[in-house]
C-alpha cells in the first residue's frame, strides 16, 4: 500500500504505467551494455588483427571485466546510500567517454586501457537496473516485466552482431576505420539514454547516513587487479616467474586487507560479511561465480570458433549466434512465468545448471568438421540453461534481504558473477593460447600424411611457403585463413578446434561444481510487496519519533524520504522472512 508523500514525490507503490515509464530509462541503459557485449563478440577478431594483437586480445577483454567487476559493488552500496538515479546517469556518462576513447586506440594496450574506462560505466548499468526493478516491483510480479528486458537483450543480440560485422567488415566509413564505429556508435545512443533517464527516472529515496567504505574499495582493487592480471599473463611470464609471484603476494595482501576492512566497517562495509551468513546470499554468490566462469569462459570461444574454424564473416558469426539468444530468451520467459504463477524459484537454477553442464559437454565434442546445425542445437541448450539460471537467482537474493539492502545484495551477486566471468575469460584464454601451438603443430604433422594436403602444397607452393614462414605470427593475425586454399588451412582449424575442446572440458568440470552448489539454495516464499512498499510500511510503523521534521527534496531529482525511518522496521518481515530466522527459511 502507499503512504502519504510530499508534493511531487512519487508514491511508494507504483502503478503499471509508472513502472513502464521507469522501465524506458532502464532499458536504454541496459541496451548500451548489452549492445557493447554482442557487437564486440563478432568484431574482436578484426580489431585484434588490425592492431596486430590477436594473441593480446585478452588484455582488452580482461581490462573491461576487471573494472566492471570492481565497480559493481561500489554502485550497489553508494546507490543504497544516495539513491540510484545519479549513479545510473554517471554510469552512462563514463561509458560514453570510454567508448569514444576506444575508437581512438592505436594498439591493443591502448584499447585495453580505454576498455577499462568503459568497464567502470558498464559495472553500474546492469546492477543498478536490476536493483531499481527490485525497488519498484514485487518479486512475484517481476515476470510481468521481464519480457521488456528480454526484448532489449534480444534486440541487442540480433543488432549487435550485424552492426559489429558491418563495421568490422568495412575498410573506411566517413574516412575512419570501420571497426572504430563499433565504439563510436555508443556515443549517440548513450547521449539519448542519458536524456531519457534524466527525464523519466525519479524514485523516492530514503537517505542513509553512512560512512563510505573506501578502504575496502581500495583493498579490493589491490587484491583483484594483480591476480586477474597474472591469470592472463601467466603463460607469457611463466607461472613461477618473479612478476607472477609478486602478483600472487600483492593480491593475497589486498584480499586479506579487504576482509579486515569489511570486518571493521560492519554494516557500512562495501560487502557486509554478515550478508554471507544468509544461506540464500551465500549460495547465490557462490553459484553466480561459477556460472560466470563457465558462461564467459566458455562462450567467448564460440564466435572465434565460428569465424576461424567455420570461416564465417563477423556478421555471419553474429547471426549464427541467434540460436543461443533464442535459448536464453525462452528459458527466461518460461522460468519467469512459472515463478509468477507458482511462487517457487528453486527448481529453475537447478534445471538451468543441468542444461549448462550438458551443453558444455556437447561443446567439448564439437570439432572442425562438425555440422553447423549440431553446434547451433548446443547453443540453444546453453541458452536455455542460462535463461533458467540468471534471473531466478537475482529474484531469490533480492527476496532474502531487507529493502534497504537491495542494492548491495544485487551488486554482490552481479559482482561475483562478473568476477567469475573475469577469471574465466582470463584463465580460459590463457589455456587456449597455451595449448594452441602444440595442437596446430600436431594437426599439421598429421596432415603431412594426407594426400589432399600434400597435393595442395604442390598446387600452391607459394601459399605453403608463406604458411611455413608465419610461425607464431599466425596467432597475431589470422586473416591469412581467408586467403589460402582450404586444404592448407584445414589443419590450423583442426588444431584450433582441438584447443577449444580443452576449454570446454575445463568449463564442464567447473559447472559440475556449480550444479552441486545450487542444490543448497533454500526456497523462501516470495514477497508480494516491492522494496519501496516495504520501506513505506516500515516507516509508517516506526512512527513520528524516527521521522524528520519535514520532507526534503533531493537535488538530483530524486525525492528525499523519511531519513533513516526504514531502519525501524528492519527486523520485521521485510522480505517475506520473519524476524528470528537467518534468511534461509529455516
Amino acid at each position: 500500500m502507499s503512504h502519504p508523500t510530499a508534493v511531487g514525490k512519487p508514491p511508494a507503490e507504483f502503478t503499471h504505467r509508472q513502472i513502464l515509464t521507469i522501465l524506458v530509462g532502464l532499458m536504454m541503459g541496459m541496451f548500451l551494455a548489452a549492445l557493447d557485449q554482442t557487437i564486440m563478440a563478432t568484431a574482436t577478431r578484426t580489431i585484434a588483427d588490425d592492431l596486430n594483437g590477436f594473441d593480446l586480445q585478452a588484455w582488452a577483454t580482461t581490462a573491461f571485466l576487471i573494472t566492471s567487476t570492481i565497480s559493481t559493488p561500489l554502485y550497489g552500496k553508494l546507490s543504497d546510500i544516495y539513491g540510484r538515479r545519479p549513479f545510473f546517469l554517471f554510469a552512462i556518462g563514463i561509458f560514453i567517454v570510454g567508448s569514444f576513447l576506444c575508437g581512438l586506440s592505436t594498439d591493443m594496450y591502448q584499447l585495453a586501457a580505454f576498455r577499462a574506462i568503459q568497464g567502470i560505466g558498464a559495472g553500474g548499468l546492469m546492477s543498478l537496473a536490476l536493483a531499481i526493478i527490485g525497488d519498484i516491483v514485487p518479486p512475484r510480479e517481476r515476470a510481468k516485466y521481464q519480457g521488456f528486458f528480454l526484448a532489449v537483450f534480444g534486440t541487442a543480440s540480433v543488432l549487435g552482431p550485424i552492426l559489429g560485422g558491418f563495421f568490422a567488415g568495412a575498410d573506411k566509413i566517413l574516412w575512419i576505420d570501420g571497426w572504430r564505429w563499433v565504439f563510436y556508435l555508443n556515443v549517440p545512443i548513450g547521449i539519448a539514454a542519458m536524456a531519457v533517464v534524466a527525464r523519466v527516472l525519479h524514485l523516492p529515496h530514503h537517505r542513509i547516513n553512512h560512512r563510505i567504505d573506501w578502504p575496502g574499495a581500495v583493498a579490493l582493487i589491490v587484491g583483484l587487479v594483480p591476480l586477474l592480471t597474472v591469470a592472463e599473463q601467466g603463460r607469457a611470464w611463466g607461472w613461477d616467474s618473479g612478476r607472477s609471484i609478486l602478483c600472487y603476494v600483492v593480491g593475497a595482501v589486498g584480499l586479506i586487507a579487504f576482509v579486515v576492512a569489511e570486518r571493521a566497517y560492519k554494516e557500512e562495509a562495501l560487502l557486509p560479511l554478515r550478508l554471507f551468513g544468509n544461506r540464500t546470499i551465500a549460495v547465490g554468490t557462490g553459484a553466480s561465480t561459477i556460472l560466470g566462469i563457465a558462461m564467459f569462459g566458455g562462450l567467448m570461444t564460440v564466435p572465434l570458433y565460428l569465424q576461424i574454424v567455420k570461416g564465417a564473416s563477423a556478421t555471419m558469426a553474429g547471426l549464427e549466434m541467434i540460436p543461443f539468444v533464442i535459448g536464453i530468451m525462452s528459458g527466461s520467459i518460461v522460468s519467469g512465468q512459472l515463478i509468477a504463477r507458482t511462487g517457487r524459484y528453486r527448481i529453475f537454477p537447478i534445471i538451468g545448471s543441468i542444461l549448462m553442464v550438458l551443453a558444455l559437454f556437447f561443446f567439448s565434442l564439437v570439432g572442425a568438421d562438425t555440422p553447423l546445425w549440431r553446434t547451433m542445437l548446443v547453443m540453444v541448450l546453453m541458452g536455455l540453461g542460462l535463461g533458467g539460471n540468471m534471473q531466478p537467482m537475482i529474484t531469490a537474493v533480492q527476496n532474502a534481504v531487507s529493502p534497504r539492502e537491495i542494492g548491495v545484495a544485487t551488486g554482490a551477486v552481479t559482482f561475483f558473477r562478473s568476477m567469475g566471468g573475469t577469471l574465466g575469460t582470463a584463465v580460459f584464454l590463457s589455456v587456449l593460447f597455451n595449448v594452441l601451438p602444440g595442437h596446430i603443430n600436431s594437426a599439421y604433422a598429421d596432415a603431412a600424411k594426407d594426400p589432399a594436403f600434400v597435393a595442395a602444397t604442390k598446387a600452391h607452393p607459394e601459399q605453403a611457403a608463406q604458411l611455413q614462414s608465419l610461425g607464431k605470427e599466425a596467432l597475431s593475425d589470422t586473416s591469412f585463413l581467408n586467403k589460402m586454399a582450404d586444404e592448407l588451412t584445414h589443419p590450423f582449424k583442426v588444431g584450433f578446434a582441438d584447443s577449444v575442446h580443452v576449454v570446454y572440458l575445463l568449463a564442464f568440470f567447473i559447472m559440475l561444481i556449480g550444479l552441486v552448489t545450487v542444490f543448497f539454495l533454500p526456497e523462501i516464499p516470495l514477497s508480494m510487496r516491492s522494496a519501496q512498499q516495504q520501506r513505506a510500511d516500515d516507516a509508517a510503523q516506526a512512527g513520528s519519533a524516527d521521522a524528520p521534521a519535514g520532507p526534503a527534496s533531493d537535488t538530483d531529482g530524486d525525492a528525499e524520504g523519511d531519513g533513516d525511518a526504514e531502519s525501524g522496521g528492519d527486523a520485521e518481515n521485510q522480505s517475506g522472512v520473519k524476524a528470528g530466522t537467518d534468511g534461509t527459511g529455516h
